[in-house]
């Protein structure tokens, strides 16, 4: 048998000492990566591919392929799924990060990794879940938060995935929502830091943080570049707007099409921010894009239609949120809260939580059909896609 760990050991060191040469001094550079438990990794994989490993070879991860990105109740093969628009976001951000010099490796880590803790039917199932968590006397359910606790403190029964520093960062501080057309990385954050941010937000969840990295900033406007066009194009596929629709003047900046709003946004970020201290729109461009947003949100994700069934959705959450506390008080083994999830946990860490948090995060990572297959096992009624 051949010994290679000092060859691939030394291939990693050659791939360190490359990018140095390569990438701005703004990158963010793998040998600079840091983990809460130290690590010596052997082969070749730099630090922050080795996180995108692990994210993609997680079980959040895999739980992507049906969790809803905006429109949940419909039966159609070419709409966004949340596994898509993640792609959508590394792809973009990697193509901004190559033209910036900038390490697509760490860009793919936080992209691949920033919604897995979004839960069953997108933003209005994390709005109704943050009303049962301050119910139940937990934080507002908040899904970057729950992104890192699926990544640090529930995979792999527990111990959590020990990815690094900037990863975690990035994926807590993606906020895509937020309205910002520039970013100057807040850079200097150790571990303390990434903890006092995640009780900031839980305690205040209007509070902006900014990512430690470049390539966190790249990650969180791609975000907006890959859904803002591409919710367009589900909405005129289902027939909710039209083109012609769009708001005149974002059309004659952005275009009409998410192929030509892409490119323009991406062309306008990476002319923006070459040999910048920041990462940004130019003024034109980030106008045009805010008023884009306006219309997203008053013609599609605010429609009726895209509304439907979210009352019996929300009644099925609360009715599966109590039905699960009784279940873990009675300690039910039957219960599917015990069977699929609580029993691969670590006794010791599970016992280290409340009822309600137990529930909370076995709710969070439901897929749509998990979910409507336990709502049918609980009586609860949930109307069928059409």
């Amino acid at each position: 048998m051949i010994h290679t760990d000092g060859l691939l050991n030394s291939i990693q060191q050659e791939l360190d000492q490359r990018e140095k040469e390569i990438l701005h001094s703004h990158a963010c550079f793998s040998g600079d990566g840091i983990r809460r438990r130290p690590e010596k990794l052997q082969g070749y994989r730099q630090n922050f591919a080795v996180d995108c490993d692990r994210i993609l070879h997680s079980k959040s991860y895999t739980r992507y392929i049906d969790k809803t990105q905006v429109f949940s109740m419909v039966l159609n093969d070419h709409i966004t799924h949340r596994v898509l628009h993640v792609q959508l976001v590394s792809k973009i951000g990697r193509t901004i990060g190559r033209f910036l010099r900038l390490n697509e490796d760490l860009i793919e880590a936080i992209a691949l990794g920033h919604d897995l803790g979004h839960p069953p039917f997108g933003h209005d199932g994390e709005t109704i879940l943050a009303r049962l968590c301050i119910a139940h006397g937990l934080p507002p359910f908040l899904h970057n938060l729950q992104s890192i606790r699926f990544l640090e403190s529930l995979e792999k029964k527990g111990t959590g995935l020990n990815l690094t520093l900037q990863t975690l960062d990035g994926i807590l501080c993606h906020d895509g929502e937020v309205n910002r057309h520039e970013l100057r990385p807040q850079r200097q954050k150790t571990f303390v830091d990434l903890d006092q941010e995640i009780a900031q937000k839980a305690a205040a969840p209007r509070t902006e943080l900014t990512p430690m990295t470049f390539e966190g900033c790249v990650v969180r406007l791609a975000d907006t570049i890959a859904y803002i066009g591409r919710d367009i194009e589900d909405a005129i596929e289902l027939g909710i707007i039209s083109r012609h629709d769009l708001p005149p003047a974002c059309v004659a900046v952005l275009g009409n099409t998410n192929g030509h709003i892409v490119y323009n946004l991406v062309t306008d970020l990476i002319a923006n921010s070459r040999e910048r201290d920041t990462v940004s729109f130019s003024a034109e461009i980030a106008e045009a894009l805010l008023e884009l947003k306006r219309f997203n949100y008053q013609s599609i994700y605010l429609n009726p239609k895209v509304k439907l069934g979210n009352e019996e959705i929300a009644n099925c959450y609360e009715v599966m949120f109590d039905t699960y506390l009784q279940h873990l008080a009675n300690q039910d083994g039957e219960s599917r809260i015990i069977s699929d999830f609580a029993h691969y946990l670590d006794p010791q860490r599970l016992a280290q939580n409340p009822p309600a948090c137990i529930v909370r995060d076995f709710i969070a990572g439901m897929t749509d059909d998990y979910f409507r297959s336990q709502a049918k096992l609980l009586g609860c009624p949930i109307p069928d896609k059409q």
